[in-house]
């Protein structure tokens, strides 16, 4: 399955996609506890297989059960069409997040990689591949020993709202891929959960007691399902009858994926004009915007400049692209 050889292919780590290793005791194999695949889009884990209103009520025909990880750059990559998705068939579907455990740390040494340094410059590979914004010199500057910090944060910030989980989430997203944030570090957890009006005291709380044990029940379940990598995506309809989609993939594969769990779905006809999406999703790149706007990507980002020089966004930017948000 695996194209490359084993240095590309562990260099292929927290990039194209995310592999989790789901049991700690794997990583004693020969094989490294996170190795990528670019032609899957996604990275496999050894042994197995609230943004809106739209992701908080259950009793809607189509629920999908997400695995993600908040350093998998798979993930990121795959923002764009989930924004889209959540828009156009939100009234019809459901989004239960839970969490693969990508990283658990860096004890070991295989397959030519040694430290987190021997990443960075793939991430900025990835981050042309996807055409998302990410910085891999944090993994040279303040490199993460850990992706569990952070899943145990965004479970604890679930157990006080689905909502404001999600917008917790995609903050930190933001700071690990394009502000270089170490976000292992209660720092920048704490920063991101103030940030978009979480309760930090109790997060701290939660996150040092119940958060743990919910973060290894998504473990154990992705175990259970056989989740070997993320983005990992079950479409289920009523009758619990599943439609899966594996990596990152464009979004008509996921339109597809609806269709197949609900034959019936109708695309909701969305205002894509910029003050409604920027109402909607305080932050954008250019690539989530072309996607969920129908512009291509240069027209977007050309719409998202102008309106910067304009006063109307102002921009935040990195070495490998930029994110708008309203001025």
């Amino acid at each position: 399955m695996l194209k490359f050889n084993i240095v590309f292919a562990i260099l292929m780590m927290l990039s194209t996609g995310c592999k989790g290793q789901i049991e700690k005791t794997m990583a004693n194999k020969n094989n490294n506890p996170l190795i990528c695949d670019i032609d899957l889009g996604a990275c496999e884990a050894l042994g197995f297989q609230k943004i809106n209103q739209f992701d908080t009520v259950r009793e809607r025909p189509i629920k999908i059960i997400y695995f993600t990880d908040p350093i998998c750059s798979s993930c990121w990559g795959i923002e764009p069409q989930l924004r889209k998705i959540k828009l156009a068939y939100g009234g019809s579907l459901e989004i239960e997040y839970r969490m693969g455990g990508l990283l658990p740390d860096w004890s070991y040494n295989s397959g030519g990689i040694s430290s987190p340094a021997d990443v960075a410059h793939h991430w900025d590979e990835v981050s042309v591949h996807y055409d998302m914004p990410i910085d891999g010199d944090i993994w040279l500057e303040d490199p993460l020993d850990s992706s569990y910090p952070p899943s145990i944060a965004f479970k604890a910030a679930q157990m006080q709202d689905s909502y404001q989980a999600l917008q917790f989430m995609r903050r930190l997203r933001e700071m690990v891929f394009m502000e270089k944030k170490n976000i292992t570090k209660w720092e920048y957890i704490s920063i991101a959960a103030d940030e978009v009006g979480l309760n930090v005291s109790k997060l701290k709380t939660d996150y040092e007691g119940k958060a743990r044990e919910l973060f290894e029940g998504d473990l154990a379940f992705a175990q259970t399902l056989g989740v070997r990598g993320f983005p990992t995506m079950y479409f289920q309809d009523s009758l619990d009858k599943q439609t899966l989609v594996y990596g990152s993939k464009p979004y008509q594969n996921y339109e597809r994926a609806i269709h197949e769990t609900l034959p019936t779905a109708i695309a909701f006809e969305y205002d894509t004009s910029w003050t409604n999406l920027f109402s909607i999703y305080p932050t954008w790149t250019k690539k989530e915007f072309s996607v969920v706007s129908g512009l291509s990507v240069g027209e977007s980002e050309a719409l998202l400049q102008h309106l910067e020089s304009e006063g109307k966004l102002k921009s935040y930017a990195t070495k490998n692209g930029n994110m708008w948000v309203l001025d």
